[in-house]
This record gives C-alpha cells, structure tokens and sequence, in this order.
C-alpha cells in the first residue's frame, strides 16, 4: 500500500478512540478548491477555548492483544497497516503546511510488545520536534506495560498522554481483555501523574525546565461492552480524578463489532444516551462539587435516561428544595437545576447590589423551565403546582416524539 492507503486504513482504526472526538466529513471535488475526507481529521478544544484540529492516527492496527470489544484484535480478519514513524511525521508537516490541521493525535495497537510500539511513537515526536521544529500540539497514547523511561522521554516531547482504563472494573477487564491488567493501567497514570507535580515545582525554582506533559493526563472507558452499572464507572471515573489528577475521563458507547459470548448482540444499538448522561455526571463531579454516592447509590445504580443527573438527584432530595435565591449559598445554587457556573456567579454579585427578582434570572442564564420548581424568590414559589416529585416529573418529561402514520 502506499501511504494514503494506509492513512485511510489507520485513520479509520482510530475512530472509536473518543479523547478527540471525530468530524470528519466527505466533499467531493466538483472543479472547485479544495477536498474533504471523512476519515483522519477531527477536533478538540484548547485551554483558552479554540477549537484545534488534529490529524488522528494509529501508528499501526497490528495487534498482540485480543480484546473482544476491539475491532483490532488479533483474530480479527481486516485490513492491516503500518506507517514509518518518519511517514507519521511527513503526513503530520504536509497537513499541517496545508493548513489542515494543527496538531497531531497519535496512538497505535500493540505491535510486538509494549516498548517496540513507544519507541515508535517516540522516534516519530523526536522527528516532529527536533528535526521539523514542529511545536504544534501532540497528544499521544501510552500502551500499559512500557518501560518508565519511555514514559518520561515522551512526556517531554508531548503536550498531553493518556493511558485508556477500558473497562471501569478488573472483573469487566479480565472478562472481556484477559491479557490486561488493571495494575498495568495504573501504574503508567500513577507515573505521569507523579512526573507532572515534580516538573511543576521544578519549573517554579528553575526557568529553563522542560514541560513534561503540560496539558496534563486523561483517559477513556467503554460503556456498554461489559454489564458495569453507572454507579460502578462513576465511582472508578471519580476515583481516577482523585488519584492520577487526570484532565477528563471520555467515555465511548460500545458499538458491536464482534460477536462473542460475553458482548452484546451485534444487533444491539449503540447506548448513546446513557453516554451522554454519564458525560452530564462527569461535568456534576468536576464542576459542580457533587460526589459520585449522591449522584448514584446501590440502590439506584443507573442513571435515568428520560432526565438529567442534576434533575434526578433533585427530585430524589425534594426535601432540600425550594432554596431561596437570595438566601443560598454558592455550593446550594450549583444544586439548583437550571442554574449553571456562570449564572450562580451573577446571582451572587447581583445580591452585593440588590435582592435579586425572579424577572432577574433569566436574564442571568437560568433555565427557569426547570429551575422554578427548585426556588423560591423574595419568599415566593414560581412552580405553579405543588413541589412533588411526581407532578415535576410529568412537567419536566420529554414531549413524545411524533410518529408518521402509514396508510398500510
């Protein structure tokens, strides 16, 4: 094959790793300027906010392992490829030079061990960064298992690694990628982690320290490949923001790619909307100060699909509501569904100058459909029906979607 070949190949392979997410599209060229392919660009978001995209690759699908839920493994009969650390850096300049992209996401399938595939990744970043002078943006894969020098000579050359976790238990992992191990995932995350705080206090005594890592550390679980309840990946996923630091845990609705006795049923949709849902109650651990045993229990292991995580924790707590929005504190206003970040804040620089008026808050950025069954204001209840979790639910529910009626 020749190189575009194998890019469409490799491209490809790398679209169910979700810490970038894909968009891509086919255009074609009809006499104008320009094309546009579906695989191998997608885009993330920098700190300040703008959009960067990446050129997204595996370094190759060649693969020891044989995971069931991996499209990869080695049992699979598809299309395999291997680029060239010096063909991954060409097609990174070209792009780059062609104003495709900004930055490069690499990662790859582990070919022959651990250390042969890094030291690849690695030779490619050191053909980036000291024989190109590219300092765009690089986010790089760790593969468990790679010797800790590595690790720390990658980091130096990178701008953010991640090592995916897969499956949120060691019972799904050995069940469903018997060749992994739970420890080996974290010993690398535990490494980098340690890494990032000491060149941090480096850099705050010495000018001329190398960055290692400086756009920190993130990883991404499967949802829906193993029978992991949401209240056994909201656990892991708030347990690694504790331990390792990490910048974002991504989650991937399992899409069947391959029949076997412990997957689901290759005629099974993906579970998207329980993706999203886990994403809200990631956003609720990172931003909003909740834990992940408010959020879910034993006893309500899953998170309701027709709701919100925020709203679903409200009306299991009525008890605690209406606050008044003159009266509550920040961290009671972040509970308050409807209510955001930002708007919390200008409740509380509005309440310096004057009480705050219901008419006041929509103006501010509150949800007022969902939020007025939460507060009061100035003494006041705007909810229109008593404050009861079973007539909220029936004002808060989705509109059922229309259907088209047939003749037939």
């Amino acid at each position: 094959m020749d190189t575009l070949e194998k890019l469409a190949v490799l491209a490809d392979a790398a679209k169910y790793d979700v810490s970038c997410a894909s968009s891509g599209v086919n255009k074609k060229n009809k006499g104008g300027i320009g094309n546009s392919k579906a695989y191998g660009i997608c885009h993330t978001w920098s700190q300040d906010g703008r959009c960067i995209s990446l050129l997204k690759i595996l370094l190759t699908n060649y693969c020891i392992y044989n995971c069931s839920y991996c499209v990869n493994r080695n049992q699979n009969d598809i299309q395999r490829a291997h680029l060239t650390p010096k063909e991954v850096a060409d097609l990174t300049i070209q792009f780059y030079r062609r104003n495709y992209i900004e930055g490069l996401f690499l990662s790859s399938a582990v070919e022959h061990n651990p250390n042969h595939t890094m030291e690849n990744i690695l030779h490619t970043l050191q053909i980036l960064r000291n024989n190109y002078h590219f300092y765009g943006y690089i986010h790089v894969k760790v593969i468990p298992g790679t010797d800790p020098a590595l690790i720390h000579k990658i980091g130096l050359l990178a701008d953010r690694m991640s090592v995916n976790i897969e499956q949120p238990s060691e019972q799904s992992l050995r069940l469903l990628a018997p060749q992994k191990r739970l420890q080996a995932i974290l010993t690398p995350m535990q490494q980098i982690n340690t890494e990032i705080l000491i060149n941090s206090e480096e850099r705050r005594k010495y000018r001329r320290v190398r960055k290692f890592v400086p756009a920190g550390q993130s990883t991404q679980m499967i949802i829906g490949a193993s029978k992991d309840s949401d209240f056994t990946i909201l656990k892991a996923t708030e347990t690694l923001y504790k331990q390792f630091a990490l910048k974002r845990v991504y989650f991937s609705a399992y899409i069947p790619i391959n029949d076997g006795p412990n997957l689901p049923a290759l005629t099974t949709a993906p579970p998207l909307l329980r993706e999203h849902r886990l994403y809200q109650a990631d956003w609720l651990l990172r931003f909003y100060k909740f834990q992940a045993e408010e959020i879910l229990s034993p006893k309500y292991p899953n998170l309701d699909i027709e709701f919100d995580p925020k709203i679903s924790w409200a009306l299991r707590n009525i008890h605690l509501f209406p606050l008044e929005i003159n009266k509550a504190s920040y961290e009671e206003l972040l509970r308050i569904p409807g209510v955001g970040l930002i708007s919390a804040h200008r409740i509380l620089s509005q309440r310096r100058i004057a009480p705050v008026s219901y008419e006041h808050l929509g103006k501010m950025g509150v949800v007022l459909k969902r939020a007025k069954y939460f507060l009061t204001c100035q003494g006041r209840y705007y909810g229109e029906i008593p404050s009861e979790p079973s007539l909220i639910r029936q004002r808060l529910a989705p509109a059922p979607q229309a259907t088209q009626l047939t003749l037939f």
